[in-house]
């Protein structure tokens, strides 16, 4: 009897090793699947931040081919009016009529020839630009493509916007809970985010640069600090944008030379979160109260 229960015992503790093995692995996949999942993501924000460029790039693009419309029609025009005079020309050479008039039409006409010379210089130059501007599109879809592989991201030229950015901010706070952290350039630019919308448990804590010799920005300061849930600090950098949401999701960006050319990092990472928050807390920390 007691070689039957031992038997039994062996067995029950190879079975138990044996789920132990399958729940390890079992986490390990788990864990595969998650690194793949935030990779993901952070690819599809890659992804989405070219197809915005690209949109900006292929609005240029229209403009352009707008003004290259508006400017063939001038040149329409001129030509037409240069065909005009020549044929005026023409008649009053045939004819009797004083050589004073004829050399007036011929100025008149000289000076429609110097506007139609510098049309369509302008649209030689309009025409470079565009095919610059496609160019770099074409750049732009080929790096879309082949975004599905590892890669690093030169951002010196992506252009992002301070509108999109803004808007991806604003859209951020809609899903705020407890608390955030948020920087913008100027107090001007928290009108984009609609903080009145913000339920009024999430306490909202601002740095952004005011100018006290404007009336408007001092007007703005009264309205945002009417609300209990907002407190606000100077910072005279105006060098980023941030959102920091609940400790849970991070938005960085750095203002670039160019007004549009940002740097801006977008995670729900612990890791990324927890080195990008030394910055936040450092730019919260050098901001100063307002009297």
């Amino acid at each position: 009897m007691s070689d039957q229960l031992k038997k039994v015992t062996d067995q029950l503790k190879k079975a138990l090793r044996k789920f132990e093995e399958y729940d390890l692995k079992l986490k390990s996949k788990e864990e595969l699947i998650n690194n793949l999942t935030q990779s993901l993501e952070l690819k599809e924000d890659q992804i989405k931040t070219m197809i915005d460029s690209m949109n900006l790039k292929e609005q240029h693009n229209d403009t352009l081919n707008m003004s290259l419309q508006i400017k063939n029609e001038k040149i329409k025009d001129l030509e037409k009016s240069i065909r005009t005079l020549n044929e005026k020309i023409n008649l009053l050479n045939s004819s009797t009529v004083e050589k004073d008039l004829i050399t007036e039409k011929n100025d008149e006409l000289e000076e429609y020839q110097n506007k139609l010379d510098i049309l369509k210089g302008e649209l030689e130059k309009q025409e470079e630009d565009l095919d610059a501007l496609e160019a770099e599109n074409e750049k732009l879809r080929n790096d879309l493509a082949s975004s599905s592989d590892p890669q690093i991201i030169d951002w010196t030229y992506v252009e992002i916007p301070k509108d999109s950015i803004l808007i991806k901010i604003r859209e951020i706070l809609s899903h705020a809970v407890h608390t955030v952290t948020i920087a913008v350039p100027d107090i001007k630019d928290l009108q984009d985010l609609h903080l009145y919308e913000v339920r009024s448990s999430v306490n909202m804590k601002i740095q952004c640069y005011i100018d006290p010799s404007l009336e408007d920005d001092e007007q703005l300061l009264m309205e945002f600090e009417s609300l209990d849930n907002i407190s606000i600090r100077m910072y005279e950098d105006k060098d980023r944008f941030l959102i920091d949401r609940d400790g849970e999701e991070l938005l960085f960006g750095i203002c670039g030379e160019s007004e549009h050319t940002n740097l801006v990092i977008h995670t729900k990472d612990v890791k990324h979160q927890r080195l990008l928050r030394s910055l936040v807390m450092e730019g919260w920390l050098r901001a100063r109260k307002l009297d």
